[in-house]
């Protein structure tokens, strides 16, 4: 697949290098000539300088033979204008945009642009650490996808699901366990697998209906006794 890079920062040029390892091509925008030194080797060839949404550079990094593009450079309206013609102009299925301002990623979102908004997807992840069981932190989910339909969350296991199976919960609860932390490690969910006290399960549900579908969690054990 050839795949065009609009960015050439740290973000766009560790792409460009990763692509390229697994095979594919690539071609990287970005206005400042001196970006292009964090490119390695024959990867350094393809840059291209200009801005992402000029139709003349992107025709140069060839996005009209490009199955996917990635706009990860520092400005937010760059970003989304550059993934929007990519897609809207040239047809390119596979379009993603980093975000700065959480505000804009979720109406990006709507518009159906795949968004990574890294700020605040890790501030909230550590202040969920730092200040563990504080509702206003936990209420938002760790993802969700560009449409809204599906979104993760985590979830404290409540006592009274310990020695439950992982099917028996997601058969009650509507609601699929991705993984889960336990005891500081990582634990890929079985479906016969037993829960335990202290478990930290990362679940995915119906976005609009996750925050209820969790909180019934807390009082029904799934015997339909509270």
């Amino acid at each position: 697949m050839h795949i065009v890079i609009m960015g050439c920062g740290r973000v766009g040029s560790t792409l460009a290098h990763t692509l390229v390892d697994l095979g594919h091509t690539v071609a990287v925008i970005d206005q400042d000539p001196e970006a292009f030194r964090r490119l390695r080797g024959s990867v350094s060839k393809h840059g291209v300088r200009g801005v992402g949404h000029d139709r003349e550079v992107l025709l140069a990094a060839g996005i009209d033979r490009a199955g996917a593009f990635a706009a990860v450079s520092n400005g937010d309206n760059s970003n989304i204008i550059s993934a929007r013609v990519a897609r809207e102009a040239f047809g390119v299925e596979n379009v993603v945009a980093r975000i700065y301002d959480p505000r804009r990623a979720e109406v990006y979102q709507r518009l159906g642009i795949p968004t990574v908004a890294t700020v605040r997807w890790t501030a909230d992840a550590v202040l969920r650490r730092m200040v563990p069981g504080d509702g206003r932190l936990t209420a938002g989910p760790e993802w969700q996808d560009a449409s809204g339909t599906l979104a993760m969350t985590e979830v404290t296991l409540p006592e009274h699901w310990a020695g439950r199976t992982v099917d028996e919960l997601e058969g009650h609860a509507d609601l699929r366990v991705v993984y889960l932390a336990r005891q500081g490690r990582i634990v890929l969910a079985g479906p016969g697998g037993l829960l335990e006290r202290g478990d930290v399960l990362h679940v995915v549900g119906h976005g609009r209906e996750l925050e209820d579908t969790v909180g019934r969690l807390d009082g029904d054990n799934g015997t339909g006794r509270g």
